[in-house]
């Protein structure tokens, strides 16, 4: 679980402007760090499928936001993998 210091630090990180928590950008990078998270998680925990499952939800919905900062703005999009160290 992100605690909300955490979440408060990815938001800062990621804002694309003052006051900003909704953005494409700051989604993603939320999204990212709770997988990275749940990733750790399940490594000593290999049977806990319910909260593999929605890992899984999650890395759907951060490849859903990546397609479309794709579509809309692909200079934003490789800007995000490249801080974010995704790679596709």
């Amino acid at each position: 679980m992100i605690t909300k210091d955490q979440k408060t630090a990815v938001i800062e990180a990621n804002k694309t402007h003052e006051g900003d928590t909704g953005s494409p950008e700051v989604q993603i990078a939320i999204l990212t760090e709770r997988i990275r998270q749940l990733t750790e998680h399940l490594k000593t925990h290999p049977n806990d499928d319910h909260s593999r499952l929605g890992m899984y939800k999650m890395v759907g919905k951060r490849r859903r936001l990546l397609d479309y900062l794709t579509r809309t703005d692909i200079e934003r999009y490789r800007a995000v993998i490249a801080k974010l160290g995704i790679r596709k």
